[in-house]
């Protein structure tokens, strides 16, 4: 996690925590004038918009006193849908047996992508299988990872 990301989630989390959600997760993407501010929330029985809204406006007023970022910024506060997002060790770990899909931020055994079932968390490693080979990702390497929704 890079040093601006874990400086808005200690920021924000307590902000999201106190509110009675649950901080799901935090991207941040600098992209000059289009740079995004996202974050998930979480909390038993959903999320609707208006707990996006009440969420929002808290963080927007933190982020005005604080400043932390100093590029124009778009915030959005969302729930982790059905492609639900995977941030942490535990979040892979409750959610093993979902089928996921992986980018790395370089290279592992050749590739970025990986796409398959999570088997689990070992150390600080994901546990993937892919057809029929099982993955050790380290979890500092992963980008992005999301759950594949099904539709059984």
């Amino acid at each position: 996690m890079s040093s601006k990301l874990e400086e808005l989630q200690a920021l924000l989390a307590p902000v999201v925590v106190a509110l009675g959600y649950e901080c799901w997760g935090i991207e941040f993407s600098a992209q000059g004038r289009h740079s995004m501010l996202r974050v998930y929330i979480d909390k038993e029985g959903g999320v609707l918009v208006d707990d996006c809204a009440i969420v929002s406006r808290q963080i927007s007023g933190v982020l005005d006193v604080e400043d932390p970022i100093s590029v124009e910024y778009t915030l959005e506060v969302s729930s982790p849908g059905m492609e639900r997002p995977l941030f942490t060790l535990e979040q892979f770990a409750k959610f093993a047996g979902e089928q996921v899909k992986i980018k790395l931020r370089s290279p592992f055994e050749g590739r970025r992508n990986f796409q398959g079932l999570l088997r689990g968390v070992e150390e600080q490693d994901v546990v993937v299988q892919v057809d029929d080979h099982e993955f050790l990702l380290p979890i500092d390497m992963i980008d992005k990872a999301n759950i594949i929704p099904s539709f059984d």
